[in-house]
């Protein structure tokens, strides 16, 4: 056979990729979005009329909002015109400064530049809202000088807040002490009750007496008492407002911050009505006064004085209940504790046997004791336990039980508990705290 013959391939071209072109369609001009909406059926019926009126309310809707920003654009104008006007006439620099007195139909003021002890007496500006400003009030004042620190005018007021850092005084949340978490104190606990938290709930009853109700009660007794756990459960036990404060967060060492804390605390406890006010270890700030020569006793002097003017001034504090603990109640002001400011007097004296019998109960309620355990025994052997003094018993004897690696706690624990807490030695005698 002869040679088969080849045939030539043809030859083909290489693939060509696709584009990723996607075609576009085209889009009308601005104009086509400004044309009225096709209206179908176009023959006259009674739908075509209705969608015409869709229509008609669309437009008139769109009409009038488009009216109103351009008038809200005339009146930001207007504003932003009148602005720049009182800017102007403000001039700079600006600085602040607190009103001491007024004078000429409050045209003219005292000022104290703050950061300053110099007086400047200058006009007040017709763009100032008189109706704010008054005595202690905070100003704008416009410099000028060589240095730009003399004010030559007030030009604008600032309006009266409360200071962010007195809101830290307002209890939030209420404590999870109660009056069943008090052991003994019946008496005492009756009589707070009667001063403050019976006239937050029932005033009515005072009303058909005939009498006022009281304004505040003091708490006074040894350490560790229960002062500050009666205060605490009569938050508990009431839904008003309470503000915590001590008499050390009022002493303050500027000139008049303590006594402008002092009206911060009560101003905030008169919006927020009906409101309990609690300030402990009150001889802080309370002490009896004296004349010195000392800027800090005269400071402390100021904060009383204020304190004392909040407590039974002109103003009414309404619905505002004040509650003072102190272990020193001999060295308070008279003014201070006299009726009128303080109408109740409570003493909380030192729990007697059964009273701390009924401590150890409430304290060691939620523990597993040992058979061995005999409170009776325990107070035999410590007399002038205060409730404060059991409590850290009770606390202490559980984590010795925790160290052990024990869930009952035996009458061992406590009796190492008691020796720690109140200091004892083998002989029974309180040990120093620096030998």
């Amino acid at each position: 056979m002869g040679a088969r013959s080849s045939i030539p391939k043809p030859k083909r071209d290489k693939p060509v990729a696709a584009s990723n072109k996607v075609a576009m369609r085209g889009r009308s001009g601005g104009m086509q979005d400004n044309k009225l909406p096709s209206i179908f059926p176009r023959r006259p019926c009674y739908l075509r009329f209705l969608k015409q009126q869709r229509v008609k309310d669309y437009l008139t809707l769109e009409s009038e909002f488009i009216r109103r920003q351009n008038a809200q654009k005339v009146v930001e104008a207007h504003r932003k015109k009148e602005r720049q006007t009182v800017r102007n006439l403000r001039g700079s620099p600006t600085t602040l400064a607190r009103v001491h007195e007024l004078f000429d139909n409050e045209s003219r003021a005292v000022v104290v530049v703050e950061g300053s002890k110099r007086e400047w007496l200058i006009p007040i500006l017709s763009i100032v809202d008189k109706s704010y400003i008054h005595v202690n009030s905070l100003v704008i004042v416009k410099c000028a000088g060589a240095f730009k620190t003399v004010p030559v005018a007030v030009v604008g007021v600032l309006p009266d807040e409360v200071d962010s850092s007195a809101m830290g005084h307002k209890i939030e949340k209420a404590p999870k002490e109660s009056f069943d978490d008090i052991g003994g104190l019946e008496t005492q606990v009756q009589e707070i009750k009667e001063a403050v938290e019976l006239p937050l709930t029932h005033p009515e009853y005072y009303e058909d007496m005939g009498i006022t109700a009281p304004k505040g009660v003091i708490l006074y007794g040894e350490p560790g008492t229960g002062k500050t756990l009666l205060a605490k459960a009569v938050a508990n036990s009431t839904s008003a407002t309470f503000l915590r404060a001590t008499g050390s967060d009022l002493v303050q060492k500027s000139s008049g911050e303590g006594a402008r804390k002092v009206r911060d605390l009560f101003k905030i406890a008169k919006e927020s009505a009906p409101c309990i006010v609690f300030i402990d270890e009150v001889d802080a700030v309370g002490t009896k006064r004296f004349d010195t020569s000392s800027k800090g006793e005269q400071e402390v002097q100021r904060t009383l004085l204020e304190l004392l003017n909040q407590l039974d001034g002109f103003d009414n504090r309404g619905d505002v209940k004040v509650i003072m603990a102190t272990n020193r109640i001999d060295s308070l002001d008279p003014a201070l504790i006299r009726p009128g400011r303080i109408d109740r007097k409570i003493e909380l004296p030192k729990p007697d046997f059964n009273t701390k019998l009924k401590i150890f109960g409430i304290h060691t309620s939620g523990m597993t004791m040992d058979k061995d355990v005999s409170f009776e025994t325990l107070l035999a052997k410590e007399k002038e336990a205060s409730g404060a003094d059991i409590k850290a018993m009770c606390t202490e004897a559980g984590m010795l039980a925790l160290r052990g690696q024990r869930k009952v706690v035996c009458m061992a624990d406590f009796e190492k508990a008691m020796k720690s807490v109140l200091l004892k030695d083998k002989n029974g005698i309180a040990e120093a705290f620096y030998a």
